[in-house]
């Protein structure tokens, strides 16, 4: 028998002796009155507890246990943190000590005692009664050896978050970004909707949709790969700010970047320009940083990154010469960009322009030099088919993306709300990508019937939220920020 189906079955072994002596193995009826942030001193220095002296009761997961013949050491961890517990054979009386030596590290209990002190000044509680409330048949991984396998973690969260306290951190400030998000979206007058996961036409964004069938309307359905024209279908109904935090889903690869499913905001004002966002994100993210971290000096993979307003702004034109170290003639010629985006090894499709050439340039000479938070602007026209052209070039939009740490953290324009313009860009869309895609693009009419009914002038983006808590608790994986990342089915 190996040792793992050794410790196995010997854990069922005290599960069945709990049974035969009556103790329910999974019970129901014990509150605490207290969790353990609240009994123990805030400051670590100064030993004394707010609680010191009274009588009260915790409970959690036993996750180191010191047994010595009468009396044992236990730490117990619950939601809020760990403390040591005090148990004496002579406290409990021994009928229950003997339950009590039938538990194990992993079992999850509640204790009901008073405080005292140790003599190198651990509060600690001694225990006057316990409870077991859940009999664990698994033992938890090794204590030096820990849950290091990066897969399994991932596969098993569950054990992760136990054993783990940078990894419950690293959520707890995911929560508190998105709270802070919302918070401040709210404050500014915008109002959070929600709109359909399931969409009769994959549209939105550029990317391969998971399909699924509808029965009883005997239709295809899609996921939603974005939000954003049911988030424009609002404006014309008269909301003027809306916000949205929600799924968005991709058909395609992982990678530490990219989960098939990840939460956006996007978001949309009326009545405002793309640099009223420019001016919106700055202030919000750098606040929730400093709210997050303390600081707007942050540490991402053993680089400072400064949120310190104000933020760099280059054009895309700018970017490939100043960063990128193209030459600005090359810039002017669409020949010689096309020539030498396919010098570089960029594969272009057949149709596609100096914008799209431009476009892959930036993303293989400049963005991963973009580290601390840089906005682009002046995307070319080509690439962007839901965005307002800007009225001096039209050949570009008023777009930026916004890149911190050599990655797309956002993406905003003004929006386009002329209808015959966005159906010929539509339409354009659809003619180059339709040949090689699996699903067929379809173009959709009643997000074109909605703008004909009047959509006023807005803008919108976009702020992957994945990313951004990535880069607030120096993630280096998309799966280290998301609860259950998706993975390979697991071995047999």
């Amino acid at each position: 028998m190996s040792e793992k189906n050794q410790i196995l079955r010997q854990r069922r072994q005290k599960a069945d002796a709990l049974a035969d002596l009556g103790v329910p193995l999974y019970a129901n009826d014990f509150k605490p009155t207290h969790h353990i942030k609240d009994i123990l001193p805030e400051n670590p220095d100064n030993p004394d507890s707010p609680l010191e002296g009274g009588t009260m009761s915790i409970a959690g997961r036993i996750v180191a246990l010191r047994k010595f013949g009468k009396a044992a050491f236990l730490h117990l961890q619950d939601e809020t943190g760990r403390m040591q517990v005090y148990v004496k054979r002579d406290t409990v009386g021994v009928e229950n000590y003997q339950i009590f030596k039938k538990l194990d590290i992993g079992d999850i209990a509640g204790f009901t005692g008073s405080l005292f002190r140790t003599k190198t000044d651990e509060v600690t509680i001694q225990a006057a009664s316990f409870k077991p409330i859940t009999k664990s048949l698994r033992p938890l991984p090794e204590k030096f050896h820990g849950l290091t396998d990066v897969e399994i973690r991932y596969r098993q969260r569950y054990v992760d978050l136990i054993v783990n306290p940078e990894v419950r951190e690293t959520f707890r400030k995911r929560v508190e970004i998105i709270r802070l998000v919302r918070h401040f979206l709210t404050n500014r007058g915008f109002m959070e909707v929600e709109t359909p996961m399931m969409h009769p036409i994959a549209g939105g964004a550029t990317a391969k949709p998971f399909q699924t069938h509808h029965n009883a309307l005997d239709m295809t359905l899609y996921l939603r790969i974005a939000p954003e024209l049911y988030l424009k279908r609002l404006l014309v109904g008269g909301f003027e700010k809306v916000f949205e935090v929600n799924r968005n889903f991709r058909n395609e690869g992982l990678s530490t970047r990219h989960n098939p499913e990840f939460t956006m905001l996007e978001f949309y004002q009326a009545f405002a320009t793309y640099e009223d966002l420019m001016d919106l994100t700055e202030e919000m993210v750098s606040w929730i940083a400093a709210e997050v971290t303390g600081s707007m000096l942050v540490t991402y993979q053993e680089q400072e990154v400064n949120l310190s307003p104000p933020w760099k702004r280059y054009t895309m034109d700018e970017a490939l010469v100043e960063v990128g170290g193209l030459d600005r003639n090359i810039l002017n010629d669409p020949d010689k960009i096309i020539q030498l985006a396919r010098d570089k090894g960029i594969e272009l499709e057949p149709m596609a322009g100096p914008g799209k050439a431009k476009s892959e340039l930036f993303e293989l000479l400049v963005e991963e030099k973009l580290i601390d938070p840089t906005f682009i602007t002046a995307y070319p026209t080509e690439i962007s088919p839901l965005a307002r052209r800007n009225e001096e070039n039209p050949e570009v939009t008023d777009r930026f993306e916004l890149f911190i740490t050599g990655r797309e953290i956002a993406n905003a324009f003004s929006e386009l709300n002329d209808p015959v313009d966005q159906r010929k860009r539509l339409e354009k869309q659809i003619a180059e990508r339709g040949e090689d895609e699996e699903i067929f693009p379809v173009l959709d009419e009643d997000f074109l019937r909605a703008l004909e009914y009047g959509m006023p002038s807005a803008a919108g983006e976009g702020i992957g939220i994945d990313r951004l808590v990535m880069l607030l608790t120096d993630a280096l994986s998309i799966r280290d920020v998301i609860f259950f990342p998706h993975l390979r089915p697991e071995a047999k």
